[in-house]
């Protein structure tokens, strides 16, 4: 029973029956001043007035702005589960226009047909419940003898009045949503632009993970190993240590906003404006500026400081890696060494990075820990990290694999030196 009344109370029911209505007021408007049809009746003035509306409501269509007023009525009164199911945006193609002429006769036409019945039902349950001799719908009923049960059919038109409004609203959204919807092209743009914002959110988890996770992984060995040996001298060189890692992840979470506060700013000439200021990706000191693979010096050094022997072989000609690649090189070696210190903390680890045959090749190898030796995170399951790292290498072009490999732990990337190669 709840759900054969919910239906009939419902405020959304009620909206769409204004909306409904309002097609009625239009027809009503256009017989008052169409001439001739004075004492016609129903039927012959409706068929009189579907032309003239139809011509009208075609020009009103070709108004660009009509789109607009129609998709915001409709978003108000139409109460769609989500708004951008129904455009609130004018006419920008003929299909637009066409799709907008087609909405306004087919809501007009079915506006009228409620809105007559609307009037007409309720005067005929009025009719059942005074008169003994009622009419239903010009159809005189049989008088009562006695007891008459006519005025038990009136609940029942009220009732299916309720109904008929609840299915037209809803036959009003789905035309709506159709005529007044995103075309596939914009559904299309959309999807492309809700597919780039997730590529964009995806790039600056991936950089505050390398980033801020290498970070405090080094300042938690670095505070751990001080606690543990008790040396002054050893505790002051792990508290810088700790400040320049520190330091370093400021300035990448400062690179980080910087991107997120860009995103959407373009100006349309290349560079991006940040405050009152345009600056260009070139800019010295951009705080947007990535790190490449010639700070990867001082990201060894970090590491070596950490208590890991790290033994690295750079064979890159200077000027000869494009930038995207010298910047996801770099994190994908940070993450290589962030995983070293982490899960086989004060082993050696080995970097190699070399251009061969037009690729660029990536190898980060550590000593597993040895059996017994405290390990400080749970053992590598293809988490965020290496998942983050793969996701680096598709997107250039390339493959990565990780995974123990005669007594250690290999990380080996491979992506074309031109890019989409």
């Amino acid at each position: 029973m709840p759900r054969i009344f919910a239906p009939l109370l419902s405020a959304a029911t009620y909206a769409r029956w204004l909306h409904l209505t309002i097609g009625l007021v239009f027809a009503g408007v256009v017989l008052m001043v169409y001439p001739g049809t004075e004492g016609s009746g129903l039927g012959e003035v409706l068929l009189r007035a579907v032309p003239v509306d139809t011509v009208l409501l075609v020009l009103a269509a070709l108004l660009p702005a009509m789109r607009r007023a129609e998709g915001v009525q409709a978003r108000l009164l139409l109460m769609p589960e989500r708004e951008q199911d129904i455009a609130a945006e004018p006419s920008r193609t003929w299909t637009d226009l066409r799709r907008t002429a087609a909405w306004l006769v087919g809501r007009v036409a079915l506006g009228t047909g409620v809105g007559i019945l609307s009037v007409l039902l309720p005067a005929a349950a009025v009719d059942l419940l005074l008169r003994p001799d009622p009419e239903l719908f010009g159809l005189r009923l049989p008088a009562a003898d006695g007891a008459s049960w006519y005025p038990l059919l009136a609940p029942v038109l009220l009732f299916a009045l309720g109904w008929l409004v609840v299915w037209a609203g809803r036959l009003q959204l789905a035309m709506a949503v159709s005529l007044l919807g995103p075309s596939p092209a914009e559904r299309l743009a959309a999807a492309e632009l809700r597919a780039e914002r997730l590529l964009e959110r995806n790039l600056l988890a991936r950089e505050l993970h390398d980033s801020i996770g290498h970070a405090l992984t080094v300042t938690v060995i670095q505070a751990g190993a001080a606690r543990e040996v008790g040396d002054p001298a050893f505790a002051a060189k792990a508290l810088e240590v700790i400040e320049e890692t520190g330091r370093q992840a400021m300035e990448d979470l400062e690179r980080t906003l910087a991107l997120l506060r860009d995103t959407g700013e373009g100006t349309g000439d290349g560079t991006t404006r940040t405050g009152t200021r345009t600056r260009t990706a070139d800019d010295a000191g951009d705080p947007r500026e990535r790190p490449g693979v010639d700070q990867l010096p001082a990201l060894f050094d970090t590491a070596r400081a950490a208590g890991s022997q790290v033994e690295a072989r750079l064979d890159l000609p200077s000027g000869q890696l494009p930038g995207v690649l010298s910047r996801e090189g770099y994190r994908i070696v940070q993450e290589g060494i962030t995983n070293a210190l982490k899960y086989a903390p004060g082993e050696p680890v080995s970097v190699r990075i070399a251009l061969r045959d037009g690729w660029l090749e990536i190898r980060c190898a550590n000593a597993l820990a040895a059996a017994g030796a405290p390990v400080r995170s749970s053992p590598r399951r293809g988490g965020k990290g290496l998942r983050g790292i793969r996701e680096r290498a598709v997107l250039l072009g390339g493959e990565a694999s990780a995974g123990p490999e005669s007594g250690a732990w290999v990380l080996a990337v491979r992506v074309p030196l031109r890019l989409g190669a």
